[in-house]
């Protein structure tokens, strides 16, 4: 029976992930499998229902998942629809195809936001688990003392639990009376950073999500998107896998 499905080589060159010469090496040098077995040059796959990947890390073959980050505007609701009938990032990208936010962004609170209609990456990205970093630029109210940014840094109490350790920087002081901080945490808990600020003393009063693991782009103008490159949806695979081996160690 002849097998079906193209060849390896070709459905990573159309992922991004090289030349078909490159992949043709990579998969001879035994760092590419398809469905946790080994490759050997000649593989053939279906890109729809085989899982390829590359020194661990999953490769998207399957062209029917989207992969988009949008700059969030304040005033928007990160839902597919709003029972109160206010705007949703929906509103702000194609009808088609169909694609979900991963995670949540306050009713207020702005940036970056990923898009998916990958259901593998958005479990990823938001189980507790996986630990995924995301970084925020936080303005607040008054000026935070070392035992306030120590408290952020070892864990606040909130009433949910206890928060994880995050890191946070001061970035400036202004002479209208707030501190402009720069915030990382790994959890995704509802409005948990405005809870964090307010917990020491310090409520926030602008918030803006600036990166999702390795993900940045401070030039993409608020409201608008863009699609993923194929090596940044690596990247975000990485940086899961990543958080899943630093908790078992």
């Amino acid at each position: 029976m002849v097998e079906q499905g193209e060849r390896l080589q070709k459905v990573l060159a159309r992922a991004g992930v090289g030349s078909r010469r490159t992949n043709e090496m990579l998969i001879a040098e035994g760092r590419v499998t398809v469905n946790g077995e080994v490759a050997v040059l000649g593989r053939r796959v279906d890109a729809e229902h085989d899982r390829v990947a590359l020194d661990g890390v999953p490769v998207v073959v399957d062209e029917s998942l989207e992969h988009w980050v949008l700059n969030k505007p304040s005033g928007y609701v990160t839902t597919a629809h709003d029972t109160h009938g206010r705007p949703t990032v929906l509103d702000l990208v194609p009808v088609e195809p169909r694609v979900f936010p991963v995670g949540r962004l306050d009713f207020d609170t702005e940036g970056l936001l990923l898009l998916t209609n990958d259901g593998e990456l958005a479990q990823l990205l938001t189980h507790p688990r996986y630990g995924v970093e995301k970084e925020y630029f936080a303005e607040v109210e008054g000026k935070p003392s070392p035992a306030d940014l120590r408290a952020l840094r070892a864990g606040v109490e909130l009433d949910d639990g206890p928060t994880r350790p995050a890191r946070v920087k001061v970035v400036q002081q202004s002479a209208s009376g707030t501190t402009a901080l720069t915030i990382v945490v790994k959890e995704g808990r509802k409005r948990m950073v405005r809870r964090m600020c307010a917990a020491v003393g310090h409520p926030v009063v602008r918030l803006a999500r600036t990166r999702i693991g390795t993900l940045r782009d401070p030039h993409l103008a608020p409201g608008t998107w863009r699609a993923l490159a194929a090596g940044e949806v690596r990247a975000l695979y990485a940086a899961a896998l990543d958080g899943i081996e630093k908790a078992s160690e």
